[in-house]
C-alpha cells in the first residue's frame, strides 16, 4: 500500500510524516528505508504476527508494510507549475490514496498561508488543483481517442466514459464520484491513474487539548467530518505535534504518555485502521519456524489469489487451502493440537479469506 500525503504549507504535513516513519519503523521493530528523502517504509503493528511467532519460533517476523510519500510543493496554482507543482503530481499519481492533513487549530506562532485558518477553503484548494491537473491529461487523453473513434468500436465507448468524467471535472467535482456500468469500466477508469479518482482520508490536525474528545468539540474537525461524509471520503484526529513527541519514545515509554492524555492508540494507528477501512483491505497471516508473516489483500479474495500474493506458482497450482483462524490456533497451543480438534478447515477455490486467517496453501505445478 502506497499512501501519498499532501496539505498547504504549515499545516504539520512534514511533521507528521517524519513522525510516523521514525514511530513505525521503531514500534515494530521494522527496519526503516529511506527510498529517497521523501519516502518512507512502515512497518503495520500488528500483534498476531509476534504471539503467532512465539508458538512457532519463528526466525523471523516480516509485518505487512505502507509506503509514505511526503508530497512537497503543493500551494495554490501547483497544477500550473507553481512551487514544485507537477513533480509533486506526477509523483501521487502512483499512490494507492491520499491522505489530505488539514490545519484544525488556531496558533498564532504558526502563520497559515492563506492569513486564516479555514479547513473547507484549504480543502477545495487542494481539489480544485487536482481537478485541473486531471482536466488537463483528460484532455490529451480525448484528442488521441477522438481519433481512433470513428473506426474502433472500443475506442468510441472509451471516449464516452473520458467525456463523462470531463464533464464532472468542468462542474468542480472530482473523478471518484462518477457513476460506473461495470467492471470493465472500472478497470478503464482506474488505468487513466486520475488524481481525484483516488480515495481521501483527511487527517485533521488538532492541538494536544482537542484529542482526548477525538476532535468532538473543535468546530473544525466538525466541519471536515460533514464534508467528508459528504464526499465519501474517510477523516481521523491526529496531532502532528503529539506525534512527533512520541516517536522519540520506546513503547513502553509511549504506552504509558498515550495513557497520560488519555488516548489508546497513536496517530499512526488510526491512520492504518482508517487506510485499510477505506481502502478495503485486511491482512491473512503465514506461519513456521522460518517466517511468520502479514500478507495484505482485498477483502472478497478467494484462496487461490490470495495464495497468489506468496508466489504466483502457489496461485496456478492451487489444491486448498489449510485453514485456522489465528486466535484458535494459539488457544490450542500448536497446530497438531488444532487438528486434533477439528478446528483446521480445508478449503477450496471458492473459499473467501477472512481477516485473521492463518493459512497453508497446498499447490502442484
Amino acid at each position: 500500500m502506497k499512501l501519498g500525503i499532501v496539505g498547504l504549507p504549515n499545516v504539520g504535513k512534514s511533521t507528521l510524516f517524519n513522525s510516523i516513519t521514525k514511530a513505525g519503523a521503531e514500534s515494530a521493530n521494522y527496519p526503516f528505508c529511506t527510498i529517497d528523502p521523501n519516502v518512507g517504509v512502515v512497518a503495520v503493528p500488528d500483534e498476531r504476527l509476534t504471539k503467532l511467532a512465539a508458538l512457532y519460533n519463528s526466525e523471523k517476523i516480516t509485518p505487512a508494510v505502507i509506503e509514505f510519500v511526503d508530497i512537497a510543493g503543493l500551494v495554490k496554482g501547483a497544477s500550473k507549475g507553481e512551487g514544485l507543482g507537477n513533480q509533486f503530481l506526477a509523483n501521487i499519481r502512483e499512490c494507492d490514496a491520499i491522505i489530505h492533513v488539514v490545519r484544525c487549530f488556531d496558533d498564532s506562532n504558526v502563520i497559515h498561508v492563506e492569513g486564516s485558518v479555514d479547513p473547507i477553503r484549504d480543502i477545495e484548494t487542494i481539489n480544485l488543483e487536482l481537478i485541473f491537473s486531471d482536466l488537463e491529461m483528460l484532455e490529451k487523453r480525448i484528442g488521441k481517442t477522438a481519433k481512433l473513434a470513428n473506426n474502433d468500436k472500443e475506442a468510441k465507448k472509451e471516449l464516452a466514459v473520458l467525456n463523462r468524467i470531463k464533464e464532472r471535472l468542468e462542474a468542480g467535482k472530482p473523478a471518484r464520484g462518477i457513476e460506473i456500468e461495470d467492471e470493465e469500466e472500472e478497470k478503464f477508469v482506474n488505468s487513466l491513474f486520475l488524481l481525484t479518482w483516488k480515495p481521501v482520508i483527511f487527517a485533521a490536525n488538532v492541538a494536544e487539548e482537542d484529542l482526548a474528545d477525538d476532535g468532538a468539540s473543535n468546530d473544525y474537525v466538525k466541519a471536515v467530518r460533514e464534508y467528508a461524509a459528504e464526499s465519501g471520503c474517510g477523516v481521523f484526529v491526529i496531532s502532528a505535534r503529539i506525534e512527533e513527541e512520541i516517536a522519540e519514545l520506546d513503547d513502553a515509554e509511549k504506552a504509558e504518555y498515550l495513557e497520560t492524555l488519555g488516548l489508546t492508540e497513536s496517530g499512526l494507528d488510526k491512520l492504518i485502521r482508517a487506510s485499510y477501512d477505506l481502502l478495503g483491505l485486511m491482512s491473512f497471516l503465514t506461519a513456521g519456524e522460518k517466517e511468520t508473516r502479514a500478507w495484505t489483500i482485498k477483502k472478497g479474495t478467494k484462496a487461490p489469489q490470495a495464495a497468489g500474493k506468496i508466489h504466483s506458482d502457489f496461485e496456478r497450482g492451487f489444491i486448498r487451502a489449510e485453514v485456522i483462524n489465528y486466535q484458535e490456533l494459539l488457544d490450542c497451543g500448536s497446530l497438531a493440537a488444532a487438528k486434533e480438534k477439528g478446528l483446521v478447515r480445508l478449503e477450496g477455490k471458492d473459499y473467501v479469506v477472512q481477516d485473521g486467517d492463518t493459512i497453508l496453501f497446498r499447490f502442484n505445478v
